[in-house]
């Protein structure tokens, strides 16, 4: 059968924008069997597969889409299980334009395949479909400690319990999944399905302790001491960074890892049917340009904001957010101020009332190859808002580094590692994820994890020979 030359991806249905905004549904609905098989059609099966070297987990990309193409969707979940344990996760969340579809080849003159809608579609058709198996897997009885329970650390202990470790999951929190449940909001992921493909991940016979904080709880010598042969850190950067203005301490501040957390394990998501645990106001501004930026400020939109700004300090085109969460957010109803940066939160009876912002000019490139933001000379305004939500980043937890003599962390608090096998200053300690790389997606949090555990499987099986 010929290709489907087709130049446009097959469009994905969506809620309706003034619909969205008054429920946490998930925003894009998924592809029908017919849309999926049609775009399944525009690959066209190249040879060197260049989408796979754009991806972090090396998912089969062509043969499972192939597959789809031929109505052979059992095959398809089972070639795209193969390589990545969280497909439908990383259906919805992956950043694909800039991973495995930049590289596509029908993106040269057209759009590329729409490569993440069908890794959604399949994975999610498997869930409805097909029975979950037990895998017979013969155990080797070398215990290995993860913690972190979250996109890298569960990668890390599928891979390993997939070989036979005897492996442990140390998480800090009561749910595992760590950004995947606190930080995307339920439009974005729905929480049923992250725990649907936790579930699948740890039918590996992965044990699981929670509540358990490394470096508090338990230090990471002292995992070796209870006989565990490796330790891969994979904890996040979940410390949140704030702007250092006078007035961030006021009532009506948040972060936006607090606000998102109480929004989705607190479940403020489902109010009126549970007290709500988060207050905002009629008015929000939301200080950043990226996707957690996004998240809050649509997630406010859906709490009953009225009024929504992103205020960013450069300009639409240094945004580093998806493009398709700007363009959701724009369609939301969110309002963008640019070339704008905040100097002062502005209080009443210890309340935010507003936030003092200057007007910024951008300069020369820095380091990040973004042009440098800089301040315009009495360009000082006011505007009123009664909630302030902070999404500039965070760095990791620093108990880790504290407890750990021998770990090498960069200034910034990021653990050191060799990038080709996340092996870090210390002797049997691994590390991924944000907590290495600062914050990133999902699918590079996974791809460390995924290196690592066969890292570690090479090391553990050259001392056993």
């Amino acid at each position: 059968m010929p290709p489907n030359m087709n130049p446009k991806k097959v469009p994905i249905p969506e809620q309706a924008p003034q619909e969205r905004i008054k429920n946490f549904k998930e925003v894009a609905l998924g592809y029908t069997p017919e849309q999926a098989k049609e775009e399944a059609t525009r690959c066209l099966q190249c040879k060197n597969r260049p989408c796979v070297e754009g991806c972090p987990v090396n998912v089969k990309i062509p043969e499972f889409i192939k597959k789809v193409a031929e109505g052979d969707l059992a095959e398809a979940s089972k070639i795209l299980a193969s390589e990545n344990c969280l497909p439908a996760v990383c259906g919805r969340v992956c950043p694909q334009e800039t991973q495995c579809e930049i590289l596509c080849v029908r993106g040269k003159k057209g759009e590329p395949v729409a490569i993440g809608r069908l890794e959604r579609f399949v994975a999610d058709w498997a869930m409805e479909n097909l029975p979950q198996e037990t895998p017979q897997i013969k155990k080797n009885g070398i215990k290995i400690a993860i913690a972190g329970g979250g996109p890298a650390g569960l990668t890390c202990a599928g891979e390993l319990a997939r070989m036979g470790y005897d492996v442990t999951i140390f998480e800090a929190l009561h749910a595992l999944g760590g950004v995947l449940m606190y930080g995307i909001p339920e439009f974005r992921l729905p929480k049923r399905l992250v725990a649907k493909e936790i579930a699948n991940a740890l039918n590996l016979g992965v044990k699981i302790e929670k509540n358990v904080i490394i470096g508090k709880s338990i230090k990471v010598d002292e995992l070796f001491k209870e006989g565990y042969q490796a330790v891969f850190i994979g904890c996040g950067a979940g410390l949140p960074s704030f702007m250092k203005v006078e007035g961030e301490n006021l009532n009506g501040v948040y972060s936006a890892n607090e606000f998102l957390t109480r929004v989705n394990l607190m479940k403020a998501y489902d109010f009126p049917n549970n007290p709500t645990p988060v207050k905002i106001g009629k008015r929000v501004a939301v200080i950043g340009g990226g996707n957690v930026a996004m998240d809050a400020a649509r997630t406010a939109k859906r709490l009953g904001a009225e009024e929504v700004y992103i205020v960013y300090r450069r300009g639409e085109k240094e945004l580093p957010a998806r493009l398709e969460e700007i363009h959701h957010a724009k369609e939301e109803g969110i309002i963008f101020k640019f070339l704008t940066a905040p100097v002062k939160v502005i209080g009443e009876n210890g309340w935010v009332k507003g936030i003092e912002c200057v007007e910024m000019e951008l300069g020369e490139p820095d380091e990040s190859g973004r042009r440098r933001p800089v301040v315009k000379k009495g360009s000082n305004f006011n505007f009123p808002v009664e909630t302030v939500i902070v999404a500039i980043g965070g760095t990791p937890n620093p108990l880790i580094r504290q407890t750990t003599p021998g770990l090498e962390t960069q200034k910034w608090g990021g653990i050191v590692v060799d990038e080709a096998t996340m092996k870090t200053s210390k002797e049997g300690v691994y590390a991924g994820g944000d907590i290495v790389t600062g914050a990133a997606t999902v699918i590079l949090a996974m791809g460390a994890g995924k290196k690592a555990a066969h890292a570690i499987h090479e090391a553990l099986q050259k001392k056993i020979r």
